[in-house]
């Protein structure tokens, strides 16, 4: 395990992003294992085949992975079929708060925003697994307002990133705005200090902003480099 804050450490493999906190930590996220807003001694990212013929629902395979992995008490888990060389982090610390940005991201299934969806029941449920993931952990403590105003601003700047990039909707050949099945978490820290706001008016929000653009950015070049086909070693894209 790598340190990345006084409380988080992170372990990359070929097969999972694992984040685990001395304490837990509040959790806002759209995981498929504990989404929603939760206190938790785990995040984990698991890569998954693209065309995965697993029957079992998603968050049972998460649990049961976090259980065989002997990862004790509550774990947030997310999936993707993104390759974890596609994995990026960035950290910066301004006025004594920590912000770092961790994605993998691969756009096999890019979409805009109101394409015409596949799945044409209102209760269905994608096949896909998730694709741009994106966590944000933050030293501050979060507000429940701010960690949700954070999912917005994570969104937006996904999407800025993929416009950027001039990606396109595979289904309407807009750009897209991201892909069918992305997922996100803030991790909220402990303080002392506290963020009430993260939008688009205050610091915290433009450095928010400008970290998940860049790192999302950083994130899908891989998909269009060499470094694709070629193997790494499970520490090569830790990037601080």
């Amino acid at each position: 395990m790598q340190p990345i804050t006084s409380s988080t450490s992170i372990e990359q493999t070929r097969q999972h992003i694992h984040i685990a906190f001395s304490i837990p930590h509040r959790i806002t996220s759209s995981a498929v294992l504990n989404g929603g807003i939760i206190h938790a001694d785990h995040l984990v990212n698991l890569n998954v085949p693209k065309h995965n013929q697993c029957t079992e629902p998603p968050e049972e395979t998460l649990a049961q992975y976090c259980i065989a992995s002997g990862w004790k008490g509550t774990a947030v888990g997310m999936m993707t079929a993104a390759s974890m060389d596609s994995f990026r982090m960035a950290k910066e610390t301004v006025q004594d708060i920590d912000v770092v940005v961790m994605v993998t991201a691969g756009l096999s299934n890019a979409r805009r925003i109101g394409d015409h969806a596949e799945h044409r029941f209102m209760v269905a449920s994608p096949e896909s697994p998730g694709t741009i993931n994106i966590v944000v952990l933050t030293s501050a403590a979060l507000t429940e307002a701010a960690g949700i105003e954070a999912v917005l601003m994570v969104t937006e700047a996904k999407s800025a990133a993929l416009q950027n990039a001039g990606i396109k909707s595979a289904v309407s050949d807009g750009i897209a705005t991201g892909t069918g099945t992305d997922s996100v978490a803030i991790v909220s820290g402990h303080g002392p200090e506290t963020v009430r706001y993260c939008g688009k008016h205050v610091l915290f929000g433009e450095i928010l902003g400008r970290m998940v653009t860049d790192t999302v950015a950083a994130s899908i070049e891989w998909e269009f480099s060499d470094a694709n086909s070629e193997p790494t070693s499970d520490e090569h894209h830790l990037r601080k």
